[in-house]
């Protein structure tokens, strides 16, 4: 019997859009849930984002994550980037446990969809301050919170970009 080789599919029941993050977050809201939502672009993802999930997720019942588009990292990032494409990205956030929702998002600050989901936590990384976080007034508009949660400073995308591209600089492609 034959085979065939099937690419997974990089789909979530997780991974929703925009506008069906904010109906699910009317129900839940209705239901008693404390909604926290925090976003990235989790290029190259690494324990650092992987931290920073699980202590989003310690301050309230749902996480919902933004995972920017590509277009958006590309303004924000430079032209190089992202690595990973958006849709494999949040593939990759929505298999988190902690991780209860995902959506990409095109804008370059968070500002749109935050006016949509109103989350009751927001979650920033403290390698910013709150004055730095555009987000916080929207979120603070309405009786929301922004919260920091500690940056471990330890992982970065640039430096594991940077340490791969050392590595490889002077390689030469070995064939098997």
């Amino acid at each position: 019997m034959m085979r065939i080789y099937m690419a997974p599919s990089l789909t979530s029941p997780k991974i929703l859009s925009i506008a069906a993050v904010a109906r699910k977050v009317q129900n839940l809201r209705s239901n008693g849930m404390l909604i926290v939502t925090t976003n990235g672009t989790f290029d190259l993802l690494h324990p650092g984002h992987v931290h920073s999930l699980i202590e989003a997720k310690k301050h309230g019942d749902v996480l919902i994550v933004g995972v920017n588009s590509d277009a958006s990292v590309r303004r924000y990032k430079g032209k190089l980037r992202p690595i990973v494409p958006a849709k494999e990205r949040a593939f990759m956030v929505s298999a988190l446990e902690c991780v209860d929702y995902v959506f990409i998002f095109s804008s370059d600050t968070p500002d749109p969809w935050i006016k949509k989901v109103r989350p009751d936590i927001h979650v920033k990384g403290s390698d910013r301050s709150l004055a730095e976080i555009t987000e916080g007034a929207i979120v603070a508009s309405y009786g929301g919170k922004v919260k920091l949660i500690r940056h471990t400073g330890r992982h970065s995308t640039t430096r594991q970009i940077e340490r791969i591209v050392s590595a490889y600089r002077d390689k030469k492609p070995e064939s098997k």
